[in-house]
C-alpha cells in the first residue's frame, strides 16, 4: 500500500467520461481524497466526478490487502455507474500502480486503475471489457469508460 500512503491527501483536475468506445468523452472537473489507516493497511479514495446529462456524482473505493501476497481486495461504489449495492473487486498493486475488477454479468468486467509515478500526479482509469460477439469479434474488447488526471491540491 506505500503506493496510496506517497499519494494520501486532496486532488484535483478532470475527468473525461464515456459510455461506449465510440463515444465522445465528456470532459468534467474532478476531485479526489486519498487518506489511509489501519496502520498503512487500509486506503480510501472519494471521489467527484460530473456527467454531461446527469450532473454531479460521487464514489468511494477502499482497498486493502487480500489473504494472498500481492493481492489487493477492494469495496466500490459509484452514484452513477452502480448502484445501490457496492461491488466487491480484486486485484494487485505494484510501485506504482494498482488495479482492481469485477465481472458484473457473463464475460462483462470492470477494471479501476490507480496509477502514480509522479509525486504530484495521481490518476484513475476505469475500463469496461465486453465479451466477444458476433458484431465485436473473436476476441474482448477493452475501452476506458473513465479517465481522471488529477494533480496535488494540498
Amino acid at each position: 500500500m506505500q503506493l496510496l500512503t506517497r499519494h494520501a491527501g486532496t486532488w484535483v483536475g478532470t475527468n473525461r467520461f464515456r459510455l461506449m468506445p465510440d463515444d465522445a468523452p465528456a470532459e468534467a472537473d474532478a476531485t479526489a481524497r486519498l487518506t489511509v489507516g489501519a496502520g498503512g493497511n487500509v486506503a480510501t479514495l472519494a471521489y467527484t466526478w460530473a456527467h454531461a446529462v446527469d450532473g454531479p456524482q460521487d464514489g468511494l473505493l477502499m482497498v486493502g490487502p487480500g489473504d494472498v501476497p500481492g493481492e489487493v481486495l477492494a469495496l466500490w461504489g459509484d452514484s452513477w455507474h452502480q448502484k445501490p449495492a457496492a461491488a466487491q473487486l480484486r486485484g494487485s498493486a505494484g510501485d506504482d500502480t494498482l488495479t482492481v475488477g469485477f465481472s458484473y454479468a457473463e464475460g462483462w468486467e470492470w477494471r479501476i486503475t490507480l496509477t502514480a509515478d509522479e509525486p504530484d500526479v495521481l490518476r484513475w482509469r476505469m475500463d469496461n471489457v465486453v465479451p466477444p460477439s458476433p458484431s465485436r469479434g473473436p476476441e474482448p474488447v477493452t475501452y476506458w469508460a473513465m479517465d481522471a488526471d488529477l494533480r496535488r491540491a494540498d
